[in-house]
């Protein structure tokens, strides 16, 4: 009994160990680590920054005033048992009132500041990025400068967003349904997507790297499925990647079968006769109406499937769409069942081309 008593308290001791290694390790994680947690005390651009250092200002100025609040205690106490000559009135309305107001008014000036940083307009060069919210996936739109309405070529992703380093981003936040939330908190704080709304955010990534972010606001069954990537690289890698995804829709606007391999081109049959145009689009193949379905000009380059839920590997892009619903429960993608293997292996063939 003693023997197992001595075990079950070891294992306890060791998992609490653990979990302040883990807790120490995140908090401590140099800002420029290459794999950034998502974690908000962790910045990596000037927004998050400012919200990381306004959190330990604020976690400073609690302590001292839990200090200040202590020390009256433990005075009252002795002075209850031992009265003592000091100024107790001085030392309560100094310590009771002076001292806590001055440093709640300090914290609330600092926090006024800091608001308006985060929520100054976007600058005039600022690269201008939509992004709508479904219920449970991301629209991304690339509008150019701040401000532009030009839907020539619009590069259109889902559940990725790539931006230039060292670059403000005005970001345009929508929602199609419920209420949703923006949130990477690496880059910027949380901003609710309303429907009938837009939200604007500006974010701004100092160092390359992905950065994870998530739905912060409940929106049903898969809300917790709901993540998405920023991605964020060298301004002149961005503008290649930019440039070449134009140029993309261009060429795909003319066909592009010629480049395929018979099995791809089998795929692609399959794409349109089992119809998946219906609901997702494609350039030069399909053009449904806007938010029915991720678009999949550029499928095969994005890092995962179904927001973050899966890799994006062609396994796994064959299980999403024979039944998407054994993998995500009450999302809209319908499972196929009637697909042939090899119907099946063609299509994933062709959809792992759109690059």
């Amino acid at each position: 009994m003693r023997a197992g008593r001595c075990e079950q308290t070891a294992g306890r001791a060791r998992r609490a160990s653990g979990a302040i290694a883990l807790v120490v390790a995140l908090l401590a994680a140099p800002p420029g680590s290459a794999r950034p947690h998502q974690s908000t005390l962790q910045p990596f651009g000037p927004a998050a920054g400012d919200i990381a250092l306004l959190w330990w200002v604020m976690l400073i100025g609690a302590v001292a005033i839990f200090i200040g609040v202590m020390a009256l205690v433990l005075a009252g106490l002795r002075q209850r048992s031992a009265p003592s000559t000091l100024g107790s009135r001085v030392f309560i309305v100094g310590g009771g009132l002076v001292f806590p107001g001055v440093v709640l008014t300090a914290l609330l000036v600092y926090t006024v500041a800091v608001g308006a940083r985060l929520t100054a307009p976007a600058p005039r060069d600022a690269l201008h990025i939509e992004i709508t919210g479904y219920m449970w996936w991301w629209e991304v739109r690339y509008r150019g400068l701040a401000g532009s309405t030009d839907d020539g070529a619009t590069v259109v992703s889902a559940n990725e967003v790539r931006i230039p380093v060292g670059r403000p981003v005005h970001l345009s936040l929508r929602s199609a349904d419920v209420i949703h939330s923006f949130w990477v908190p690496n880059l910027a704080g949380k901003m609710d997507m309303i429907p009938g709304r837009t939200n604007r955010l500006v974010i701004q990534a100092d160092a390359p790297g992905t950065y994870r972010g998530q739905c912060a606001e409940f929106c049903g069954t898969q809300h917790a499925q709901m993540a998405l990537h920023v991605v964020a690289e060298a301004p002149d890698a961005w503008d290649a990647w930019f440039g070449s995804r134009r140029r993309a829709l261009v060429a795909a606007s003319g066909g592009g079968d010629a480049l395929l391999t018979p099995t791809q081109q089998r795929g692609r049959a399959v794409f349109i006769t089992a119809g998946c145009g219906a609901c997702h689009g494609l350039a030069g193949v399909a053009a449904p109406p806007r938010g029915i379905a991720p678009d999949l000009t550029h499928v095969g380059s994005r890092p995962s499937l179904g927001a973050g839920l899966l890799a994006n590997t062609p396994g796994n892009l064959a299980a999403w769409i024979a039944d998407a619903q054994q993998l995500k429960p009450g999302s809209k993608m319908p499972p196929f069942h009637g697909l042939r293997g090899d119907e099946l292996t063609a299509l994933t063939a062709y959809l792992g081309t759109l690059q």
